[in-house]
């Protein structure tokens, strides 16, 4: 039979001849750089690969070798800590290796096949292991135990294992006997495919927190573990920084971010930042929970759409070890433009805005790997997708946005007048919304004493309420406003500024934990509660705003300490103070 080889190139999209032996989804080698490329499609004899580097200098005829296998990622030690590009592939190590520009054909290398690891084993020769079970751990770094799985399709005996003690990755560990004889190898890694999803044992409800430390999200429109959220907005209203916000703080075990196309100055900013940050949940160096694929808007388009497959891999992997991991993928709408491009190339009927008909079940299918599940190996663990939209020129009904909005839990929409005026995060009250409120309320009622769904739930209403008296005030001012919409007014102020706004560079703003978000609430509930009382009266709204009093409240978020209550108990005596004060003089 004649060698598969190269018929035509087209941009990253190869045609290949005599391939009618290969499988879809098939890793191949192109060229005789050898360039690292997918099989998306056979029709007879020919096929179409997606190549992942750049394809300049490929020839006609020159060889296409098949793999055998698809598109895979080596899940093993060394993944925390470290930069990969879309497909796996080291960015340090290469940068030592090969200096600043990546040469095509390099392979697929991905883990340090010579570094050594301290190897402690939970088995003995005579047990059994089902396929996913943990059989052995790994410090990998201060925080995080890496913990050894059997391949998802692998079980058997144990027969034979090493000793406790320092191994590289490629050292064979364990040999499994399974019921029909065969013998099965086991190292400190295994391959999986990309675009399948790891199996599990069972799909938890959704129903705990990540928390954030960021008021607006923890309170108004709070992120589960385990769930789905879209951060949409326009060039510079703040998506990437509302990204790093969530990755520095989030209670979630395991970071990975995603530089899906983004500018090369957005990515060298986490680089040069997160290793200086320290993480407040562990006292140590952020980059020990976090991983970085870094697939920028200069690198080889085919290569992004494959990273979000990588990053959401690698987050089920460490989801099987019990983990609670959160995946940032920064943008998925670069993500989308490569699909379209690839499309465009392939010659396919273009659908709306000329991205692809299966646009749609793309977006589903990568959103749907988000869950909190049990794991083959009885561990509880979850996977967190949190995906920045970037539409152009912040027009929210383009294709990418809808489909995303149809198939997230959490939409937060971010707003270019809030962040022009400097109001961060710029997440817009009125078009944002979480759909795990319900599902979240016995969270809330075993961490807090009180009814924070409630709370929201009447301040999500006053702020409803301040947009269409704003509406009327734009019109004719704000003196025909009845006192009592006045006061909705001045507290709307209030919970914008003191509440909502928050300060990354202040260090006791930067992040509150929700003990904390939940007092200023009541503070600022309590503070429109005397104002009614007052109102009842018939005393002037010009009295019950009180300019020093309300100072006071809206910088309650600088001048009480995360960890100081107490303050907030002489905050609120002030505040009673005033207005039995005020009520007293027009008694008399």
């Amino acid at each position: 039979m004649a060698n598969t080889s190269i018929k035509s190139v087209d941009g990253p999209v190869v045609i290949g001849k005599n391939m009618s032996d290969l499988k879809i989804r098939e890793m191949v080698l192109v060229g005789e750089k050898k360039l690292i490329g997918e099989v998306i499609s056979i029709d007879g004899d020919l096929g179409t690969i997606q190549v992942y580097e750049e394809t300049e200098g490929l020839k006609r005829d020159e060889e296409i070798i098949p793999t055998g296998a698809p598109l895979s990622v080596k899940l093993g030690p060394g993944m925390i800590a470290n930069i990969f590009d879309g497909i796996q592939r080291p960015l340090e190590k290469i940068k030592e290796t090969h200096g600043s520009f990546m040469p095509e054909g390099i392979g697929l290398i991905s883990l340090d096949e010579e570094k050594l690891w301290d190897v402690t084993f939970t088995v003995k020769v005579g047990d059994k292991l089902n396929a996913g079970e943990i059989f052995g751990t790994v410090p990998e770094t201060p925080v995080i135990t890496h913990k050894l799985i059997v391949p998802p399709d692998v079980n058997g005996e144990v027969i034979e294992k090493v000793d406790d003690g320092k191994y590289n990755i490629e050292t064979v560990l364990l040999k499994l006997r399974d019921e029909n004889g065969k013998i099965n190898e086991l190292k400190m890694y295994h391959n999986w495919p990309v675009r399948i999803p790891r199996p599990v044992n069972e799909r938890l409800p959704i129903d705990r927190l990540l928390v954030t430390g960021q008021r607006v999200f923890d309170v108004f429109f709070p992120i589960a573990k385990g769930g789905t959220t879209a951060i949409p907005g326009g060039f510079g209203t703040g998506k990437t920084m509302t990204q790093h916000q969530i990755a520095k703080y989030c209670d979630a075990d395991i970071i990975i971010y995603i530089g899906c196309g983004e500018r090369g100055n957005e990515m060298t900013e986490v680089l040069e930042d997160f290793p200086k940050l320290i993480d407040p949940n562990t006292g140590k160096p952020l980059m020990d929970r976090t991983i970085l694929i870094a697939n920028t808007s200069n690198m080889p388009v085919a290569a992004r759409e494959a990273s979000i497959y990588t990053g959401v891999t690698m987050a089920e992997y460490f989801r099987d070890m019990g983990y609670d991991v959160a995946l940032m993928g920064d943008s998925t709408s670069r993500w989308a433009e490569a699909l379209r491009e690839i499309s465009g190339r392939l010659e396919e009927m273009p659908a709306e805005e000329g991205y692809p008909a299966y646009l749609p079940s793309r977006i589903a299918g990568f959103y749907e790997r988000a869950g909190y599940v049990k794991s083959l190996s009885g561990e509880e663990g979850s996977v967190t997708l949190i995906g920045a939209v970037s539409p152009a020129g912040g027009d929210f009904s383009e294709p990418v946005t809808e489909n995303t909005k149809r198939f997230v839990n959490v939409f937060l929409a971010l707003d270019k007048e809030l962040a022009y005026s400097r109001h961060y995060p710029a997440i817009n009250w009125i078009n944002s919304y979480s759909g795990y409120i319900p599902l979240l309320k016995n969270y809330y009622d075993m961490r807090l004493d009180g009814d924070l769904p409630a709370l929201r739930s009447k301040y999500l209403d006053l702020l409803h309420q301040e947009s269409k008296l704003n509406e009327i005030v734009m019109l004719v001012g704000e003196d025909v406003l009845p006192d009592h919409e006045r006061l909705i007014l001045e507290i709307c102020r209030v919970i914008k500024v003191g509440f909502l706004q928050q300060n990354a560079f202040n260090e006791i703003d930067t992040f509150v934990p929700l003990e904390k978000q939940f007092e200023m609430l009541k503070t600022i509930d309590h503070l429109y509660e005397r104002g009614k009382e007052a109102l009842k009266l018939k005393i002037p709204i010009s009295k019950i705003r009180n300019n020093e009093l309300y100072a006071k409240v809206i910088n309650m978020k600088y001048n009480i300490e995360n960890d100081n209550m107490k303050k907030f108990v002489s905050l609120n005596n002030e505040i009673n103070d005033f207005y039995i004060h005020l009520i007293s003089s027009y008694e008399d």
